[in-house]
Order: C-alpha cells, then structure tokens, then sequence
C-alpha cells in the first residue's frame, strides 16, 4: 500500500508519522515544493521508526510527481495556512491555484488513486479537484467533517466531565466557522443522548465551542493547527487501505442527497477500499436541515469564486 502525501508542512507531516506508526501502509511518499524540505521532514521520521516500532518506508521528495506514480491514496495539504483574523474562504485564490496543480499532477502519475482533500477552504477545494481530475466521485474526499466531528467530541467530553471514550458525536455541514451542523440530537455518552445530562444552554455553549475550533487554535498558536488535521487525516487513509467500512463525516460530492447537488459538503459516509463506499442520509431535525441548507448556500458562494 502506497501512500502519497503532498505538503511536508506541520499537517502533512503530521499525517505521515501517524500512517507509519500505524504500519499498514508499505510506503508514504512525503513531497514538497521547497527544496529539500520533504527530504528531510522524511529522513527525520525515518530516525523515528526503531524507536517507535514501525517499518513503513517514508521518502522525500522535491516537487517531483513521478516518485508518486501508482499511489494508492493521496492526500493534499499543501496550500498557504490559515493566520489570526483570516477565514478559510480568503484563502481561496492562492490554494485554488496550488490545488490544480498537485490534484492534476497526482492523478497523471497514479490514475486510479483515492483522492483526500485537506487544503482550505476545503468544500471548495474537493468541488475543484471533482472539475478537474475526472476522478469518479467515490474517489475523492474532503477531510473536514472528521476533524470538526474530533472537536465536537472532544468539547462534548469537557463539558460532560467524562472521558473522551464514552462520547460520540458527529458535524455535518461546511468546514467553516460558520457553516458546521454540530449534530447535539444524535450525540451521546455511552448510548444516552447527552442531553440527558448537559443542559441547553451549555449544550449550545459546546456548538458555539466546535465551531470556533479551528479559529482558536489559530489565534493561540498563530497558524493553523496540525496534530489533529493530520491524526483525522491519517484515519480516513487507515479506513480506505485497511477496508474498515467505518462512518465518517466527509466532505463528498452530493447529487441530491440531503436536497442538495452540485456541491461538495460534509455528510456521513462509509469508507473502505473503493474509497466512499455508501453515502447515509440520516433524519435530521427541521433545525439541523435549515442549518445544512444555509451552509450550502456559504459553500455555492464560496464555489462561485472558483476560476475553473
């Protein structure tokens, strides 16, 4: 199983020490347009491998495509980060024209890869790749949603007081600050709607929480973050190598699903070795459904920037 990932930054790198300490890929290929960047980010976690036990070959590569030839799965996080005040959506200019040139030139070398997305704004982003790739749609996805649904989680868990184990929960919607759906009707703590034990007001508190995720960080760290971009990053590539079947929210291209098509948006599906192997429509509330539909219309507006 060979793995590509395109930006040795702190998310792509990131990703790849997770895959590896994993050991179910046979090779990740790190690549990067500054010279010797991902050489070196790769002979780094090479140093790594005895003593964190793994034995997945990670080389680097200077913007040079064809040491990606017949990947299996590649994934995009290269693009300029977020900085303290910036949306998502301002970054659209530049990363559109980075995106189209590594989607574009990934695809040459490995024709029948698994696409993963992860460069904002990334529903824009992964609606690009599906116009310029022709990759059928099961073979690209979005990261968002299983990074937004890990914050969800984890201010669930805070404020029920309980360990992070006994919670689940899910985000739809738009990767932004204002377009995700943090759905409190379908999340629980060990099978019993939280709800149960939080009230509404703070229930709404860990919506509010989930949403402003990525711009905390920002303003904390002074870019984006990076140790959990790459651990939700490395978990939908384990799902696809691996064929788990497991549900995540992703980022997908909807062709009436949910009431929506010709955009792509965070919604649960299954993955495996196909890629999205099944996209669920689950019952929403009235609520949930006019939440969803207006991050639509911030993810069409954003797409309508596009110069494809």
């Amino acid at each position: 199983m060979k793995i590509t990932v395109v930006g040795a930054g702190a998310v792509g790198a990131s990703c790849a020490e997770y895959i590896a300490i994993k050991n179910f890929a046979s090779e990740v290929v790190l690549l990067d347009i500054k010279q010797g960047f991902a050489e070196g980010k790769a002979m780094d976690l090479m140093q790594c491998a005895s003593l964190n036990g793994f034995d997945t070959k990670i080389t680097g590569s200077t913007n040079d495509y064809s040491k990606t030839s017949n990947s299996d799965i590649c994934v995009i996080t290269s693009g300029i980060p977020r900085k303290p005040g910036m949306t998502r959506d301002e970054l659209i200019g530049i990363n559109a024209g980075i995106v189209k040139t590594v989607s574009t030139s990934l695809v040459e070398y490995s024709p029948n890869t698994v696409l993963i997305v992860v460069s904002n704004p990334m529903d824009t982003m992964t609606y690009l790749t599906h116009k310029l790739t022709g990759l059928p749609k099961h073979k690209i996805i979005g990261m968002g949603g299983a990074l937004d649904s890990a914050r969800f989680k984890y201010r669930l868990a805070e404020a029920l007081r309980a360990p992070i184990s006994d919670v689940d929960g899910m985000v739809i919607g738009g990767h932004s600050d204002v377009g995700m759906v943090p759905l409190i009707s379908h999340a629980t703590r060990n099978s019993i709607k939280v709800s149960e034990f939080i009230s509404n007001d703070r229930l709404e508190q860990v919506k509010k929480d989930t949403k402003v995720g990525g711009a905390t960080l920002t303003k904390l760290l002074g870019t984006s973050a990076w140790y959990a971009p790459g651990a939700a990053v490395s978990g939908l590539v384990q799902a696809i190598a691996c064929d788990q079947k497991k549900i995540f929210p992703c980022s997908v291209l909807l062709e009436g699903e949910y009431g929506l098509s010709d955009l792509c948006i965070g919604v649960p599906v299954v993955l495996g070795a196909n890629g999205i192997e099944e996209i669920i429509e689950i019952e929403l509330s009235e609520s949930d459904k006019v939440h969803l539909h207006t991050s639509a219309e911030g993810v069409k507006k954003t797409n309508s920037l596009l110069e494809v």
